[in-house]
């Protein structure tokens, strides 16, 4: 007769796309699944895996089976040049195709490790990029679950959009409203991510993704403690978003003349010396020094947004960023990009009402960015800054809202609670999945 296994007979097998934005939430992942008690397995490669180092370590101390096992990237053999393990670093769009046939050189890696891997996998949960993982999957006749870093609310959008592309009833100018959703959300085709159109603690916090160039000391301790509750503005647009020196320009000047203390998150690598010099020849930093702090490279976001100093977060709406700001209960400046961000910018703004835009009008493609000049002006910038930030009028009923929305946020992870309840029917299902397969297995 078999019996449910056990807990920790089970082993959920991770395996995330080789960028930053898809690592993190899968690192968090892996993290809830071993706090149940199962084992997990996180597959990546070196560099990457040195990203979430501490953060894992730290787990692996307090008592949770975590094992990271890492693959050789043949990312010279793809054509791509030496230490290109992860998407963001990827020296342009045209090394894109390189890069994913490097990722789909890590299938047959993979599989040899899962043949002698103890205990035997359970499931594969992986990225929704890294296609492979289906054939895997079947191969060893174990559950794939798709991770997919975009919202529900997007998808709902993308698939009542199919409907009126089949009908041929997506005007290619002016505003239309996506059908059958409960709140009436109007866009343009300009506004739409391609697949729209082509059917296509603090301490885990402190060490969420990668090593940046200020600690928590020197952030939380001698600047965002400086500062009064809810008075600072965090600008960032992610490990992904891009824009040009000139519309940097406009951001930088909007921040300033908004008169709040605030932190911009600049990117660093190729691309940005037009940016840095700007910075140097304007005298921007060294004016705004007073009440303006600029991080370069990797910022710990996390650990910023639940400060009680920061009263605004300015962002791209990427899924990540918009889910740690909800997350935080911070009132968002929204500043969409690229992808499927317009619709998460609509969910915040129309839907949830925690946010204002500064006016984007138009995805800008990743790679396209000089074709598209400046979209959003300075002045834009610090009308949306003042309407979230002012404690009277507008702004008070969106940080009130943003607060609600936050302590709802922590809540659902509670034990017992939805997020909680969600993670925990997933063992479960996984559970008797594998007594079904033992019970097959026993009759044949």
């Amino acid at each position: 007769m078999t019996t449910v296994p056990a807990l920790a007979e089970l082993n959920f097998v991770v395996i995330p796309l080789l960028s930053t934005s898809h690592l993190i939430p899968l690192a968090d992942m892996a993290k809830l699944l071993a706090q149940q008690g199962v084992t997990v397995t996180l597959v990546t490669t070196a560099l990457n895996a040195a990203r979430f180092t501490a953060a894992i370590d730290r787990a692996i101390r307090s008592g949770l089976v975590i094992r990271v096992v890492e693959l050789q990237f043949k990312g010279k053999d793809a054509g791509l040049p030496e230490g290109c393990e992860n998407h963001n670093d990827v020296p342009g769009l045209n090394y894109r195709r390189q890069f994913f046939a490097a990722i789909d050189m890590l299938q047959e890696q993979t599989e040899k490790l899962l043949e002698d891997m103890k205990p035997k996998p359970s499931c594969i949960i992986s990225d929704a990029y890294v296609a492979w993982t289906a054939d895997t999957a079947d191969k060893f006749q174990i559950p794939r679950i798709v991770f997919d870093g975009m919202s529900c609310f997007n998808q709902m959008c993308k698939h009542n959009m199919y409907i009126l592309k089949d009908q041929n009833k997506i005007p290619e100018s002016g505003t239309f409203v996506i059908p059958d959703l409960p709140d009436r959300i109007e866009v343009t085709k300009a506004q739409l991510p391609p697949i729209s159109i082509q059917q296509e603690q603090l301490s885990y916090k402190i060490f969420r993704g990668n090593k940046g160039s200020f600690d928590k000391e020197d952030i939380l301790k001698k600047w965002l403690d400086s500062w009064e509750p809810e008075t600072v503005v965090y600008a960032c647009f992610g490990s992904l978003g891009h824009i040009t020196v000139v519309q940097f320009v406009e951001l930088a000047l909007g921040l300033e003349a908004s008169g709040y203390p605030f932190i911009l998150v600049i990117k660093t690598g190729e691309g940005q010396a037009p940016i840095e010099e700007w910075i140097s020849k304007n005298g921007f930093e060294e004016r705004t020094k007073e009440r303006g702090l600029l991080i370069r490279g990797w910022s710990p976001q996390v650990v910023i947004l639940s400060h009680p100093a920061v009263g605004g977060f300015l962002t791209h709406c990427g899924w990540n960023s918009t889910v740690e700001g909800i997350s935080a209960g911070v009132p968002l400046i929204t500043w969409p990009l690229f992808a499927e961000q317009f619709l998460n910018e609509k969910l915040l703004e129309h839907v949830l009402n925690i946010a204002v835009g500064v006016g984007s009008q138009a995805i800008v493609h990743l790679g396209e960015e000089k074709k598209f000049g400046s979209q959003v002006s300075n002045k834009a910038v610090t009308d949306a800054i003042k309407k979230v930030m002012d404690k009277e009028k507008e702004g008070n009923k969106i940080r009130k809202r943003a607060r609600e929305l936050g302590e709802m946020a922590k809540r659902a992870v509670e034990d017992g609670e939805s997020s909680h309840l969600n993670v925990m029917l997933l063992i479960k299902e996984i559970q008797e999945f594998q007594l079904n397969q033992s019970a097959k297995n026993a009759l044949v």
